[in-house]
């Protein structure tokens, strides 16, 4: 164990990347990022980054790496986000997938216009959930 409040844990990975790799949950049982209600996701997230900064200053870890995956590639079913001290050349690469580019910068730039449509059409209390 890390760490524990009222609105999270954070406790060691049982398989870290590299020592010192934690986790950190909220208490109350949430599958994903968008199931987090908006209130505790300022909490949440005030919490990943002093641990992130912890890496560095009590790990001497040069960085940190923060991520989180929802349902693809979620092993337990419980929003989660991983906090893991980086130090260069540690032989993690980038991310863990092999990059997809977009076709074209139209097709990039048809992406983005779908999501600032969906943004922007969505209404002001679907934005904070």
């Amino acid at each position: 164990m890390v760490f524990s409040d009222e609105s999270t844990v954070a406790f060691l990975d049982s398989t870290p990347l590299f020592p010192g790799h934690v986790l950190l949950v909220p208490r109350s049982h949430h599958e994903t990022l968008a199931d987090l209600p908006h209130a505790e996701v300022g909490p949440m997230f005030a919490r990943a980054q002093r641990l992130s900064a912890l890496m560095v200053g009590v790990l001497g870890a040069e960085g940190s790496f923060v991520a989180m995956n929802n349902t693809v590639s979620q092993s337990v079913p419980h929003l989660h986000v991983h906090i893991v001290p980086r130090r260069k050349r540690d032989g993690l690469r980038g991310f863990f997938w092999p990059r997809n580019p977009y076709d074209s910068d139209e097709h990039a730039a048809q992406t983005a216009a779908l999501l600032a449509n969906a943004w922007n059409t969505q209404p002001p209390e679907e934005r904070e959930k």
